[in-house]
């Protein structure tokens, strides 16, 4: 019965995540609209186009770590469900968790600032939140897969 509870929370958190999905790709079409118009105030909306490549660029780059992160944390957390850990068990989760959870944050916090320090250049502004709305998705989308691909 334990099992069927943890893969039923599993499941919900990949629910959850594919409604932040659909919102973040919301963003992610207003964010690029608008940078779009500031580019064509400034008489260089040709850059738009350049800016989505860049983007692009960086995210084929960041793939292949963020699919291997998202996959140890989604292997954890099938691992886990359906038992009761022991508190060593517990102990190791709890650690793996929390550096997970460190990562994530160091991960947010070097886009945050560096969007801070970028020059306010609409065309940087635009790679900068590009790279970091598709960083996101791909990151629940890798996990999302990852979970279901374990759980077969």
């Amino acid at each position: 019965m334990a099992a069927t509870l943890d893969l039923k929370k599993i499941n919900k958190t990949i629910k959850i995540f594919a409604v932040a999905q659909f919102g973040l790709i919301a963003l992610l079409v207003y964010t690029a609209v608008n940078f779009q118009q500031r580019l064509q105030a400034l008489n260089r909306g040709y850059r738009f186009m350049n800016g989505v490549l860049y983007a692009f660029v960086i995210q084929m780059l960041l793939f292949y770590p963020i699919y291997r992160f998202a996959a140890k944390e989604a292997e954890r957390d099938i691992d886990l469900a359906g038992k009761t850990p022991t508190q060593e068990e517990a102990k190791e989760f709890a650690k793996k968790k929390r550096w997970t959870d460190v990562t994530k944050m160091s991960v947010l916090g070097f886009y945050f600032i560096f969007a801070l320090a970028a020059p306010s250049d609409p065309f940087i502004l635009s790679v900068i939140i590009y790279s970091f709305l598709l960083t996101i998705l791909t990151y629940l989308q890798c996990y999302s897969f990852a979970v279901k691909k374990a759980s077969r």
